[in-house]
């Protein structure tokens, strides 16, 4: 199987720099490194668009990702995202209708502090476009992958949750 990952940042991917004092969205791909080394049967293609907090986004990062997703000749990706904006990137490419499996993941909480979370969603999503399912856009966070535009972060509970 042939996957595109389409990196964007996000909490996913914060790292803590002693220097400033703060966690950072870095540009490089140490997270999903972690992650993919144990994936044997899938070919990844990488792709470090934004960089960024989902917080920080604007229009022009999201429409980078969407012509990341149409340039590239997969039709299954997985695009790392921040939590908090995650809804608005989805909806965008799902407008766009991209003729692809699109599945969009995170993590609250930083790989760097808790690997679990964002291995499991990640690989959830690596799980989800291996089976026999519609091209769509799709969001995996906490236990469950459905059509983006059903899924939202509730931030009093801190996670994610079907509407």
């Amino acid at each position: 199987m042939k996957v595109t990952v389409i990196n964007t940042g996000g909490t996913f991917n914060k790292r803590y720099n002693p220097i400033k004092g703060q966690l950072e969205v870095p540009s490089d791909n140490i997270a999903l490194d972690k992650i993919i080394a144990s994936c044997h049967n899938v070919e990844f293609e990488i792709k470090n668009i934004v960089s960024k907090d989902s917080l920080d986004m604007i229009d022009s990062d999201r429409e980078k990702i969407c012509e990341a997703i149409k340039s590239t000749e997969n039709d299954k990706v997985i695009i790392v995202h921040g939590t908090d904006t995650v809804h608005l990137t989805s909806e965008l490419i799902k407008q766009r209708k991209i003729n692809k499996k699109i599945v969009f993941t995170g993590a609250m909480v930083p790989m760097s502090i808790d690997e679990v979370e964002a291995t499991m969603n990640f690989s959830q999503a690596l799980g989800f476009l291996s089976a026999d399912v519609e091209n769509g856009t799709y969001i995996a966070m906490h236990g469950v992958v459905v059509d983006c535009s059903r899924l939202v972060k509730n931030r009093e509970l801190g996670q994610f949750l079907i509407k």
